[in-house]
């Protein structure tokens, strides 16, 4: 047992710890020696990896060196050296170094010399990805497939041994286990640029648009999905014929096997999420959903007099059966409209992804509502609970068919047009439009499957104060998931070779004739933030 929770406790340090870590990687060793009116500059690359010079002084270009680099150059002509490092696994994001700060200002008198490396957070996006995991398990939990297991599970436990406490925790940190294994087995499978693909490409979307309305079909009770029972009863017999903590995996496995006609489309949602992430994040999310999942069979099994009170399976669970029908419809849209805004078809524009998901969250109200007389007080408190914010969230969402950012939605919905803003999509048409009118650009690397490209453009770039500071600039919207005439490759290559990211979304100061002014700006809500960070 002591062994068994060392294992897991190391396990969940190591995924969980890996991203603060991975921050701190630094592969280049930079140093400098003075000669004279010259400076002798040296960089030291770590075997594995190799370096990538993106901008020096007046020069832009892209050049890769593997051991080292070496340069003499006169002091009249030192400034700070942009790169990054790569190996077969990842990018580190772009960093500035300078053999001896001087300050020099940028306009408006931004020091760039003193300002700190770029660099592309993990911790909140994982965060994020844990936190939908962990929602996403809760529901699991009331699902017709999980909840009735739950009383019969932790009586199995309870009266097989003395230790029946011991053996349901086991059981519970057995289902995380596995849950963890999924998503490190889906990383390892398809590794983490891979995964990046599948989260926009078209088949992988409307596979899962398919299933989820297949699902939701499914609890609205046009038909039942169950997998063989051959399965689930063979798995059953197997953990009762052995011994041990691997019959009480096998036990969690069953779950799995008999939960999955409720839990499959949760899963495969969270898992396509998590895939536009990062390395990691197909187990953190898998983290967050086991947790939650296992949760009552240890609490139940510690405070079995809870059995009691807990509600039996009944109306009620066909109620929440069609509450997440309605749901995942809506969900579903997502999937479809990511494949449909990369591949150009033009058939869910922004009005009617929204009428759909009114009609949903309508339905939910609807449906609760028309029996409600027929249930108990207590059942009806629960329901109106539910039917206020479903009307209330329909409500919210009626003046975004005429244009309002409607902002909770922002991160699933196609991205809204600003008004009053011209937007160029060709870079280099971009860039001589802003050659002709001698106007500083920024460029915005996005995606269409981008949930914080989204946020965004809904919190920051539709803000008034900051449309009017963007008057000032030729916008560039670049999409590096479009996958029309490899649109989508040509802009994240450019992403890649110049400015050293692959991550969405990036935003790009450049003057008229294409040279950065300032360091890159990521991913923020704060309006305020955003301002601040422009020079005109």
């Amino acid at each position: 047992m002591k062994r068994f929770i060392t294992i897991l406790v190391c396990t969940l340090y190591a995924v969980l710890c890996t991203p603060i870590f991975a921050q701190m990687v630094q592969p280049v060793t930079w140093s400098g020696e003075e000669r004279g009116d010259s400076v002798r500059l040296h960089a030291t690359v770590q075997p594995g990896w190799h370096m990538t010079i993106i901008e020096m002084g007046d020069y832009v270009f892209t050049q890769e060196f593997k051991d080292s680099f070496a340069i003499t150059i006169a002091k009249s002509d030192l400034t700070p050296i942009r790169f990054n490092a790569c190996n077969d696994k990842m990018c580190t994001a772009p960093e500035v170094w300078e053999w001896e700060a001087s300050p020099k200002s940028s306009p408006e008198g931004k020091d760039l010399q003193n300002t700190p490396p770029f660099r592309e957070g993990t911790g909140v996006g994982l965060l994020m990805i844990f936190l939908w995991g962990l929602l996403g398990g809760l529901l699991a939990i009331f699902t017709p497939c999980v909840w009735p297991i739950i009383p019969m599970t932790v009586s199995f436990f309870l009266k097989r041994t003395d230790k029946g406490a011991r053996n349901a925790i086991l059981y519970g940190l057995s289902i995380i286990i596995l849950y963890v294994g999924l998503g490190l087995l889906i990383t390892v499978l398809f590794g983490a640029s891979a995964l990046n693909e599948l989260s926009t490409n078209a088949i992988v979307n409307l596979f899962f648009f398919a299933l989820l309305v297949v699902f939701a079909l499914s609890f609205f009770g046009l038909f039942e999905i169950t997998l063989p029972d051959s399965w689930s009863t063979a798995l059953d017999s197997k953990a009762r014929s052995t011994g041990g903590f691997l019959s009480i995996l096998l036990m969690a496995f069953t779950l799995v096997i008999v939960s999955f006609s409720c839990t499959g489309p949760i899963i495969g949602t969270l898992l396509v999420e998590a895939a536009g992430h990062s390395l990691l994040a197909p187990a953190i999310g898998m983290l967050g959903f086991a947790i939650a999942l296992a949760l009552p069979f240890s609490l139940f099994a510690m405070f079995p007099q809870w059995l009691k009170s807990a509600p039996k399976s009944g109306d009620w669970m066909t109620s929440f059966k069609v509450v997440l029908a309605f749901l995942e419809l809506a969900l579903s849209l997502k999937f479809l409209s990511v494949a449909d805004l990369a591949y150009g078809w033009g058939i869910l524009p922004r009005w009617l992804f929204l009428l759909i998901w009114i009609a949903c969250f309508a339905g939910i109200g609807i449906y609760l509502l028309w029996h409600i007389r027929s249930v108990s007080t207590t059942r009806q408190i629960i329901r109106a609970l539910v039917i206020i914010p479903s009307f209330a969230f329909a409500a919210y969402l009626v003046p975004g068919l005429w244009g309002a950012p409607v902002k909770a939605v922002s991160a699933f919905a196609p991205p809204m047009e600003i008004e009053g803003r011209e937007v160029f999509y060709d870079f280099e048409e971009g860039m001589a439009y802003a050659r002709q009118e001698n106007k500083p650009v920024i460029i915005d690397f996005t995606g269409y499957g981008c949930v914080n490209c989204r946020k965004m453009e809904a919190f920051v770039l539709a803000d008034d104060s900051v449309k009017v500071r963007l008057e000032n600039y030729v916008f560039i919207e670049l999409y590096v998931d479009d996958r029309r005439d490899g649109i989508g490759e040509t802009n994240s290559r450019l992403q890649r070779e110049r400015f050293g990211s692959n991550a969405q979304p990036l935003y790009v100061q450049l003057d008229a004739h294409g040279h950065q002014i300032a360091e890159p700006m990521a991913f923020t809500t704060d309006p305020q933030e955003f301002i601040n960070w422009l020079l005109y």
